[in-house]
Parts: C-alpha cells; structure tokens; sequence
C-alpha cells in the first residue's frame, strides 16, 4: 500500500491544546477541543505534561539544558479551566530543580519535576553505546490524519495512518510539533515532554487495542530535538504482570538518538483503539 501523499510541505504547528486568559496576575488556560482524551473526556497526558514544562522552562534560568522530566498524573484532569504554578526547589551554578503544578477549582491534578543542568566540559574516554539506532520515516511521508503523526510497526513498517498497526509488533512513532497555547510554536523542549506522554501508545498498543492508561512518565534528554521538532519515538523495553505495564522508548530525530521516556501504567476499564480520531465516538 503506498501512504505517501502528494504535499509538498507537513504543517508545522496545528490544533492546539489550550487558549491562554491572560491578566495582571498571570493566566488561565482554557482546554481547547484537542485537549481532550480517549479516557472520558479528560485532559491528554500530553497536554498536560507539555504545559507544565512550559511552565518548569520559564522558571529555570535559560543557560541551563533540560535533562529529566517526571510527570505525576495525580487525578484526571477535566476540561475545564487551568493554572499553573511554579516552584525552584534548588539553584546552584550548574543545576537547577524546578517543580511545575496543574491545578483546576483550586484541586492539583499533576505536577512534575524538571532538572535542568549547565552544558560543558569535555570527556575523551569511550563507553558502550548501541550498535542500531531508530530509522526516521522517509522525509516525503507526510501525515494523513487529522493528527500529526507517523506509524510504525515492525510488521507493516512506516504509514501516514494508524490503520494497518493493530498488531502485537514493536512499534515506533514520528510526530510533528502541536501548539500547547494558541499562537505560541512550543520550544524544543515543550515539544519534547508533549510527546512524551506518547510513550504509552508506542509500547502498550497491541493486537486488542490500547488496553493500559499512563499513570507517569519519565524524560530523559542528553540534547533537545532538533530545531524543525521532528521527533520520534521507538519502543526499547516493555514488563507487563499482573494489569500493571512498565515501558521504556529511545527518544530520536534525524540527527539521532537524544534520550529515553520511561512510563508506567494501570490496566483500563475497557481498551480505546487508537486507530480512531480522537474526539470520534
């Protein structure tokens, strides 16, 4: 089956998660129809770990590089109106912890920690890396939904669709950037932790559908993506025992591999099969 379509560009930036209220004393966030998720309606883990590490970046200082980021989905975030809040935990020279929180009707739903170090220095030694790295999809396969992603699985390879990837093999995914706030392009970092959240679908989509709900996720980064904030997701590592699921996929763009995202889930009520738009009944 050929997926490629005939665009001749991807759009960059499309459906945004949340319209900001702003006024003297900081901002609401208003959920905007793509904010919501599968689940019963609740905020996307995705929006949810994106805006709170717009909140983390604003609060750490800027010569400092992302390197992890730990997201507690504490209660399910509704559609509803949001603030954040933010909290330095420690500044040194060359580190800085910052806690971001979500919080609706005065009630935290998540909060997340962020650590945030100073680039530098110089190794000559060698370690042990992996001999294969994640192959991104070809750069003319563009998306064919109305969400901006790639498909892959290992036995039916890259599709512009969803469609051919129930099955119980490996699978990868390549996302294009979504604006956490209307009229803001998300920083590579903000890009970074939305996708995050997708860990769950990459590792915990099988041949039933996606049976697991994410209660976490871990981010890793060495580097942030690459400027066009193409990234990638490849499923490394997956337990399942007892309706409990532990995860972890290599985070990569077409310059390589530049992190990892663990995740760990409960097994949900019923399955959601992914093959269907977001918001379809």
């Amino acid at each position: 089956m050929d997926t490629r379509t005939g665009s001749a560009t991807v759009p960059r930036v499309t459906r945004s998660f949340f319209e900001a209220e702003r006024h003297p004393g900081g901002e609401i966030l208003h959920p905007l129809p793509n904010a919501r998720s599968r689940w019963g309606g609740q905020l996307r883990g995705m929006a949810t770990s994106g805006i709170l590490a717009r909140a983390a970046e604003r609060a750490a200082p800027a010569e400092l590089r992302p390197v992890r980021w730990t997201v507690d989905l504490l209660r399910p975030a509704r559609s509803r109106p949001c603030v954040t809040t933010t909290e330095v935990i420690r500044r040194g020279r060359r580190l800085c912890v910052a806690e971001a929180r979500l919080w609706q009707d005065d009630v935290l739903v998540s909060k997340a920690t962020g650590l945030f170090l100073a680039p530098g220095g110089t190794v000559t030694g060698k370690t042990w890396q992996p001999d294969t790295t994640p192959e991104p999809p070809p750069p003319d396969l563009h998306p064919g939904t109305a969400e901006p992603r790639l498909y892959y699985s290992d036995d039916k390879g890259w599709t512009n669709t969803p469609a051919p990837h129930q099955n119980a093999s490996r699978k990868m995914l390549w996302t294009y950037p979504q604006e956490l706030v209307l009229g803001e392009r998300p920083t590579p970092f903000q890009h970074a932790a939305t996708v995050a959240d997708l860990v769950n679908v990459v590792a915990n989509w099988g041949d039933a559908g996606l049976e697991f709900i994410n209660a976490d996720l871990t981010l890793a980064l060495a580097r942030t993506p690459a400027d066009d904030l193409g990234l990638g997701l490849a499923t490394v590592q997956r337990v399942e025992d007892g309706g409990l699921a532990v995860a972890t996929a290599a985070v990569f763009d077409r310059q390589g591999p530049l992190g990892t995202v663990t995740g760990a889930a409960l097994a949900a009520p019923a399955p959601v099969d992914p093959r269907t738009p977001i918001g379809a009944s």
